[in-house]
């Protein structure tokens, strides 16, 4: 409770401590390093792994007695904590990119119950989720089950495609699989609605980096999307945070383990 976390707070302040370090499990870190952050004072959160050197310590305080004593003879190499703006585009990024794979689930489920009313429609067009092919299944999921009027609402290109689409519409569509579609799509555009407000909330808090993102873009495979989230993931201090590419290969986890 943060009653309690305000307590350590007046015994750090009391002691006249410059520096508190802590193990960096799970996420209890983060409600300290918050308060700590906005008072000013030095915090190092360290991969645990890197002080378990010696054995016989059991318990929480001859643990924190270790820590502290490390920490006194500058033993302690901190771990990346990013600063709270970063923390919370970060943040954001990571929200978004698990919408929009929530998202890519919902167009699967989508094909799954179109398979389930024998409609083929994923064999003709490219996108199930296009402008056209989303007509049609809105249409289906009101009632219509005509395959030459489902048909018409291609556009474009696709109108090249008619017959075969008549074709690949035509299916055995229950009033189940009516419901399925209809709250599916619905809770697409939901999805696509909450994508667009981050997007919007994202590209304003990177305006002040479009350079950076712009070179990031300029990366073959890497999209604006991508380049905000490498942004938000490594910051724009590179080179202060990371020694060399293999430090940040290292702490992006795309080095393989060299466990025996």
């Amino acid at each position: 409770k943060t009653v309690f976390l305000l307590k350590l707070l007046d015994w750090i302040k009391e002691n006249n401590c410059t520096h508190v370090a802590m193990e960096s499990t799970s996420v209890y870190w983060k409600p300290i390093v918050n308060l700590l952050e906005s008072e000013g004072i030095e915090f190092l959160v360290v991969n645990a792994q890197h002080m378990k050197a010696l054995p016989g310590r059991k318990t929480d305080v001859k643990d924190a007695e270790w820590i502290a004593k490390l920490l006194r003879h500058g033993l302690l190499k901190a771990s990346f904590i990013p600063n709270r703006t970063q923390r919370e585009l970060r943040e954001l990024v990571r929200y978004r990119r698990s919408i929009i794979e929530e998202r890519a689930r919902q167009h699967n489920r989508i094909q799954k119950v179109l398979e389930g009313a024998n409609i083929k429609l994923g064999s003709v067009v490219s996108d199930i989720m296009g402008v056209s092919s989303k007509d049609m299944l809105r249409a289906i999921a009101d009632g219509e089950d005509n395959p030459e009027k489902l048909a018409s609402f291609a556009r474009r290109t696709m109108k090249k495609k008619k017959e075969e689409l008549e074709l690949a519409l035509q299916g055995y569509v229950n009033p189940h699989q009516r419901l399925m579609l209809k709250t599916i799509l619905t809770h697409i555009d939901f999805l696509t609605e909450q994508i667009e407000m981050l997007d919007q909330e994202i590209a304003q808090r990177v305006n002040a980096y479009e350079e950076d993102i712009v070179r990031l873009d300029s990366i073959p495979g890497i999209a604006r999307r991508m380049a905000e989230q490498i942004l938000a993931e490594i910051g724009t201090d590179v080179k202060g945070q990371f020694p060399t590419a293999a430090h940040l290969c290292s702490w992006a986890a795309l080095v393989p383990g060299h466990n025996e």
